[in-house]
């Protein structure tokens, strides 16, 4: 639920825009029920996005930066990881859901393709994959087993970054965008340092970006780690690494 003063203000700032077709799209893998989010531009489109939510699954989170893309001129579907009505509120659910796809990565991958598919049955091709949280680390994973996936770039907002063991990083793969809180205690700046080298070593493409005083979620409008001039600087950041990716 959003909510606080941050909240209203986004709200009337999306008021003000064009209208957005937004519908839900349902999907399946294995039999298994899933409901994804697209968002259409009401006029001209520039390219394409797919978002990968947080913990609590796709929530009005999303759906609300999904329509914040669409109106900018993008194309955007925000996938499923958690199966339809699926939406974990306490916070052992929230463990539970990405626990378990934390521990099999080969599950996380197809339920990755599954939603890449059905974007792109909806016209969604090419996409810059952006994540945030749960959903940055679950990119990451993207930018590493690739596929066959055409993509055009990675961003993970105050995603995890860690690396598995027995995965790496090409240098061939498309660029990525990193936008970090540097008061992040679920992923600290030691752990951010080290994939940064990661990087570097194999080569790869990336931009970064650090906000000072900015705790993890520092994007999620209502919450108590939300930060207004992080979040904003953030998506300026990502508008900019659009428009390159789109060219």
């Amino acid at each position: 639920m959003i909510k606080g003063t941050h909240a209203l203000i986004a709200l009337l700032a999306l008021c003000s825009l064009p209208a957005v077709a937004g519908k839900q799209i349902d999907y399946q893998l294995d039999g298994e029920a899933f409901s994804g989010y697209l968002a259409i531009p009401a006029s001209f489109e520039k390219g394409s996005v797919v978002i990968i939510h947080d913990w609590d699954g796709l929530t009005d989170y999303e759906r609300q930066r999904a329509d914040m893309l669409a109106n900018l001129g993008y194309r955007t579907f925000a996938l499923d990881m958690f199966g339809a009505g699926n939406r974990p509120t306490s916070l052992e659910a929230k463990k539970a859901a990405t626990g378990s796809l934390y521990e099999d990565r080969v599950r996380m991958r197809e339920l990755i393709e599954a939603g890449m598919s059905a974007a792109q049955s909806q016209g969604v091709t090419q996409p810059v994959v952006a994540g945030y949280c749960f959903g940055g680390t679950v990119t990451l994973e993207l930018a590493r087993n690739p596929g066959n996936m055409p993509v055009s770039g990675y961003a993970s907002f105050h995603g995890g970054l860690g690396t598995p063991d027995g995965q790496g990083y090409s240098e061939d793969i498309a660029p990525l965008f990193i936008a970090h809180g540097g008061a992040d205690k679920a992923v600290p700046m030691a752990d951010f340092a080290t994939f940064i080298q990661t990087l570097e070593q194999a080569g790869v493409d990336y931009w970064s970006q650090v906000y000072g005083g900015a705790p993890h979620a520092f994007t999620v409008f209502g919450s108590e780690r939300y930060r207004e001039k992080a979040d904003k600087k953030s998506w300026q950041a990502f508008k900019t690494f659009l428009t390159d990716r789109m060219e």
